[in-house]
């Protein structure tokens, strides 16, 4: 009878810790890697990583990718790629959402469509991202990322070529004539994406916005 009990009651604990599990997993969130652009930086985000922890996010569901902006798109590219398996391999989650700025626009869509990120990536949220590239950066062409950037590159020949929202991705803009940046600002706007008009924004104010990063959670949460 000793036996039977001892059976009976491992059986129940499984029964509760499985449950258990079940309900932790249905409130966690899908982990957000956020994507500084041109001369920025991880602190970039703390606005945002404040804001989403203010709705429920943990901190091991939000993440910062830090790259060197001078180099070329394309390497990082490649290190967005690994910090996402980082990310998968950390969390177990089998998707991450990105949310990028500016020229971090770039290096997301490089690794969504030249390397395979749309089986990694459910949502992908572009705040003035230069994804057409941007007249400004004829200002910095020292650097492969700014050479990469300039309109008419054969980087952004390549990353616009062909379905600019591919896969099951989504994928949403933000946009604004005040953006001062990105030139034209309809550069941000990707064809298949939810493309976001904002009445009038800076470049670097979406990165405070909270009205902008409320509509970025909210359209994660789709």
């Amino acid at each position: 009878m000793r036996r039977v009990l001892g059976v009976l009651l491992a059986l129940c604990t499984a029964a509760l810790t499985f449950a258990g599990a079940g309900t932790a997993r249905a409130a966690t969130h899908t982990p957000v890697i956020f994507v500084h652009g041109y001369t920025g930086n991880a602190s970039n985000w703390v606005t945002a990583e404040a804001l989403f922890a203010a709705a429920g996010y943990s901190g091991d569901e939000l993440y910062a990718y830090d790259y060197n902006w001078a180099q070329s798109n394309r390497t990082s590219a490649a290190g967005l790629a690994a910090y996402v398996n980082q990310v998968r391999q950390r969390t177990g989650a089998s998707k991450v959402d990105i949310v990028n700025h500016s020229m971090g626009g770039l290096v997301t869509d490089w690794y969504v469509k030249q390397l395979g990120g749309t089986a990694s990536v459910a949502h992908v949220a572009s705040l003035a991202g230069a994804n057409h590239g941007t007249t400004y950066a004829g200002a910095c062409l020292v650097y492969p990322s700014c050479q990469e950037m300039y309109p008419g590159s054969s980087f952004i020949a390549t990353v616009t070529s062909g379905d600019e929202t591919p896969g099951p991705t989504r994928f949403a803009t933000w946009y604004s004539p005040c953006d001062g940046i990105i030139i034209p600002y309809t550069s941000t706007a990707l064809s298949g994406a939810a493309n976001n008009y904002v009445a009038c924004q800076t470049h670097l104010g979406y990165l405070t916005d909270a009205v902008v990063l409320s509509q970025v959670r909210a359209f994660l949460a789709t």
